[in-house]
């Protein structure tokens, strides 16, 4: 009786709590980096990051945020022309319920990319998205969260990123492309700060050393500034 009793008091399917995420924004914008540079994208930023870059230009995800369900979100989504989504923050694999958002993505159809700083696994990725996955540069003063056995789970529709604010940390970044054979791996994009690396200096670094990178600028600054959501 007391066994008939727990499976009667099971909940259904359609009673049971969907998962949720805290959000601090969806918009529509052209992507301002990494491979899909200037294609029209949906950003999906979570809220919360366990990192304080000294260099971040996103802290006001840190906090805050809407919580909504997987539907939810979803349908702010589909409301934009675009096949393109990328999930960023914040790190948004500090929320549990992401892989669950970026599975959902990918089964209706969409091209979906994963901004991460490299600080939390990524194993359990769903293999249809595309990992865009910081190693963070000593300048960042995070350089000791880096999982270096994240490296593994990449492949060459990934791709790894350093944000350069000087000659330290280029000299960092040549030296961990040797020692993981990472252009071997994925593409290897290098970044530099805003105010702080002169990027006409590091695009002739790149070239003097020849190194099989791809130099990139954040196209949205140029095109907007600093305005959040663009």
């Amino acid at each position: 009786m007391a066994f008939e009793l727990a499976a009667q008091e099971k909940p259904s399917a359609s009673t049971r709590v969907e998962p949720q995420l805290r959000i601090s924004e969806i918009f529509y914008s052209l992507q301002g980096e990494a491979a899909t540079v200037g294609i029209p994208t949906v950003f999906i930023r979570l809220s919360g990051c366990p990192l304080r870059c000294v260099y971040c230009d996103t802290a006001y995800a840190f906090h805050g945020g809407e919580v909504r369900n997987m539907q939810e979100i979803l349908t702010e989504v589909k409301r934009h022309p675009s096949r393109y989504i990328t999930v960023t923050g914040g790190e948004p694999l500090a929320q549990k319920n992401c892989l669950k958002l970026l599975e959902d993505l990918v089964d209706e159809g969409y091209e979906v990319s994963l901004e991460t700083s490299g600080a939390m696994n990524i194993r359990k990725i769903d293999d249809r998205v595309s990992i865009v996955m910081d190693l963070k540069t000593p300048s960042s003063g995070e350089q000791h969260r880096n999982k270096y056995e994240n490296i593994q789970y990449l492949s060459r529709k990934d791709q790894i990123k350093f944000v350069i604010a000087g000659r330290e940390d280029y000299i960092w970044a040549k030296q961990q492309l040797e020692k993981y054979a990472l252009t071997e791996k994925c593409l290897v994009l290098f970044s530099p700060v805003a105010d702080q690396q002169n990027p006409t200096e590091l695009a002739d670094a790149i070239l003097q050393d020849g190194l099989a990178v791809r130099f990139q600028m954040q196209l949205h600054k140029y095109l907007w500034g600093d305005v959040a959501g663009r």
